[in-house]
């Protein structure tokens, strides 16, 4: 056996009994890094995604930056960005809200790049993260709808968001490197989850183009509640859902001019 098996070996073993399931392939990850292995494992094993202890992570073969203090996009997101491309021209316009680290712009940006693509969040260092990540999108910092240039109302394709919706009484019930090292704001979806689906929704008439979408990450559970705000708020409501992992997704279109 070589130092290098060696290493690997021991990496994998203090990986395993940190209690990462998938300790061979983030050992090869970290041990890839060409940092400090020690300071790298250190904080792996104390919780930090390791996300955000390599500083990257592939979304679907996009390789997206990621800063401490930052969401980390979820695999099953990459469903919520395919569903918006779908329905986005090849010279429309998107927004995405909520965007963190600008993942599913990003995205959105590979598979369309005719397509005109904005991002925002409220957090200034989420911001700074998806200006790296995205190449030719605009990132604009503010809360919701407000970050956006005034020129963009009626004349959006497609809104996309992946908000916190994640109950408050339900937080303590997630993984703790979710809920010790992202930001509170990114997981709290308030009382039932859906606070900030409800003031998207509520003002995404006044953004969408006649036939514009709306699309929203959510649990299943959350389905009847999600289509009575979407319909409140003028949006003809479906939605979509993964059966392996149950991931689903509300599009509401907006049919009024």
């Amino acid at each position: 056996m070589t130092s290098n098996d060696r290493t690997y070996a021991a990496t994998v073993a203090a990986l395993r009994a940190a209690g990462c399931v998938f300790a061979e392939e983030e050992a090869a990850l970290v041990l890839a890094d060409g940092r400090d292995l020690d300071d790298l494992l250190a904080r792996r094993i104390a919780g930090e995604p390791l996300e955000q202890v390599l500083g990257w992570m592939d979304f679907d073969g996009i390789r997206i930056v990621l800063r401490p203090g930052v969401f980390v996009p979820r695999q099953r997101t990459v469903m919520l960005a395919e569903h918006a491309f779908e329905r986005l021209p090849a010279d429309g316009v998107a927004v995405d809200l909520c965007c963190g680290s600008g993942a599913i712009a990003a995205w959105l940006e590979d598979h369309a790049p005719n397509a005109t693509i904005h991002a925002t969040d409220i957090d200034s260092s989420a911001v700074a993260c998806a200006r790296v990540n995205l190449i030719d999108g605009i990132v604009h910092q503010g809360d919701l709808f407000e970050g956006l240039p005034a020129e963009l109302r009626g004349h959006v394709h497609v809104v996309v968001a992946n908000t916190p919706y994640v109950p408050t009484d339900e937080l303590a019930f997630l993984p703790p490197e979710a809920r010790d090292h992202e930001p509170l704001h990114t997981l709290d979806g308030g009382p039932d989850g859906l606070a900030l689906l409800r003031r998207i929704a509520a003002e995404a008439a006044e953004w969408l183009r006649p036939g514009g979408h709306l699309l929203i990450e959510i649990s299943e559970r959350q389905t009847v509640a999600a289509f009575s705000a979407f319909s409140d708020a003028g949006l003809d409501a479906s939605y979509v859902t993964d059966e392996s992992d149950r991931t689903t997704v509300i599009v509401g279109r907006l049919t009024r001019a």
